[in-house]
């Protein structure tokens, strides 16, 4: 497994035990399973979040319910449940899992099992899939503490008019191939520009630079609609930090003090490196440090209140 990807974790063997649900059931995690028909595994037709429980509290919960819910309408799928008995389900995984703390929730919906195998909507038979996976996972301290290293993909991102990022869709192929880039590259993570060749996000993550004490971020119309990002710049923006939310460059990338990557999972994980290049003095500045331990302040307050 991948030690310094954004989406690397520290093993945890309770999640060999944990009982996933599927579709109205409680199965061990070797046992869970969806139809070779489901919507899914045949196009990735659906929708999904991932969530964080920290000290009992799901973070955020709401902002995931609404870019969920705004998704699953996107795409014309009714997931058949409503908000509070939807997050009954995950609640009640997490209570068969005995789960209060450290735990990354992945809530996936599909389109439900098909007829057969095409594109067409309307040969869906019954209700959507829903799968509720729980596990243990914290970000690897030493991929703090190195940073992770970035790579420019030929993959870009795409617009709304083309694949809509912001949907949380579960078809991520390109995402995927950009990923592949970098790893064959010998990064952790694809840097991914926009149509226009600026700098848009990475393949899982939405990425940030430091330029003289300013915090820099794409203009978002090519991302994902990230809820730690949004997390972020609302706390920079309460603490009178300046923020630009603008179209840059490649070449100011290069020139930048720091540079960092937010997610679900990671919070705030320093980049080091781009393109061969160090980022800064090739270490984790102090900047990214600074922001990195107001989030997890803001995480835990979250939690405790």
């Amino acid at each position: 497994m991948a030690k310094e990807s954004a989406q690397g974790y520290v093993d945890d063997p309770r999640n060999d035990s944990v009982l996933v649900y599927v579709d109205g059931e409680f199965v061990p995690r070797n046992e869970a399973k969806v139809s070779v028909f489901d919507s899914g595994f045949v196009l990735g037709d659906g929708v999904w979040e991932g969530l964080r429980l920290v000290r009992g509290r799901l973070l955020a919960l709401d902002d995931h319910l609404d870019r969920l819910y705004e998704g699953a309408g996107a795409i014309r799928m009714d997931i058949g449940l409503d908000r509070d008995a939807l997050t009954g389900v995950v609640r009640e995984t997490l209570a068969r899992n005995g789960m209060d703390d450290g735990v990354h929730i992945r809530l996936m919906i599909t389109r439900g099992r098909k007829k057969t195998v095409n594109q067409d909507p309307r040969f869906v038979l019954g209700r959507p899939t829903i799968v509720v996976v729980a596990e243990y996972k914290r970000p690897r301290p030493e991929t703090k503490e190195k940073g992770l290293t970035l790579f420019t993909s030929t993959f870009r991102c795409s617009g709304p008019d083309v694949f809509d990022l912001r949907l949380n869709s579960h078809s991520r192929l390109n995402l995927i191939q950009a990923l592949i880039q970098a790893i064959d590259a010998g990064a952790d993570e694809a840097l991914m520009l926009d149509p226009h060749g600026f700098v848009a996000s990475c393949n899982s993550t939405n990425f940030f630079i430091v330029r003289r004490g300013e915090l820099w971020t794409s203009t978002g119309r090519y991302n994902f609609k990230g809820i730690t990002r949004r997390k972020v710049l609302d706390l920079v923006r309460a603490d009178g930090g300046p923020v630009r939310e603008t179209d840059f460059t490649l070449a100011e990338t290069y020139s930048a003090d720091e540079a960092f990557v937010t997610g679900t999972l990671g919070g705030i994980t320093p980049v080091t490196r781009i393109d061969g290049r160090p980022v800064g003095d090739g270490r984790p500045g102090a900047y990214t440090r600074a922001l990195a331990a107001r989030y997890e302040a803001y995480i835990t307050g979250e939690a405790a209140s």
